[in-house]
């Protein structure tokens, strides 16, 4: 995702330089403009303006998620500030067992490779689909949770920008992902 706000940006940049952006009378003119905007500040250029829907969410410190036996999460958009505590409850309001239709809920860093993340979570059965070799990649993550259950933690994200969350149970991140947006 990073690649799609670099392209814009390095447009930007050589179109300002074709009209004379490295002229010091012309910049010297810019910075007292209050109208004028540079491309990092523009709406389109924000991960949020990126997120489709983003602008309907309220933000919120406290993410409640639901996961069914349809590998799905009730709602998958959020919007928090970023440096500030934010609480996620998960409650798995399935009915199979465990062993076959666990869920939890992973908040991923910022460009973490989700495909990546779920083929190593594939292998880590006794980490409980939490894999040690992306333990970097990872801000928090809940319990694994069988029908009925619930699990809340606490975390921080600690920067504007999206970051996902997936169920990490084997097979389960192709549909149960997310984002989280921190302004």
């Amino acid at each position: 995702m990073k690649k799609v706000f670099m392209v814009p940006a390095v447009v930007a940049a050589l179109f300002l330089a074709s009209c004379g952006g490295g002229d010091k009378s012309s910049t010297a003119s810019h910075e007292h403009d209050s109208t004028t905007s540079t491309p990092a500040e523009t709406p389109a250029e924000t991960p949020a303006a990126s997120v489709p829907g983003i602008e309907n969410v309220e933000t919120t410190d406290h993410i409640q998620l639901q996961a069914s036996d349809d590998m799905r999460f009730d709602k998958d958009l959020f919007k928090v500030k970023a440096g500030s505590k934010v609480k996620l409850t998960l409650k798995n309001i399935g009915e199979q067992p465990i062993e076959s239709m666990g869920h939890n809920a992973v908040v991923l860093d910022q460009g973490t490779d989700v495909a990546a993340f779920g083929g190593e979570a594939f292998k880590a059965k006794e980490e409980e689909y939490i894999p040690s070799t992306f333990a970097s990649s990872i801000i928090a993550h809940t319990k694994l949770l069988g029908a009925g259950q619930s699990d809340e933690i606490e975390f921080t994200l600690p920067k504007a920008g999206v970051y996902e969350f997936i169920c990490s149970f084997p097979g389960h991140w192709g549909t149960m992902q997310g984002k989280i947006v921190a302004e």
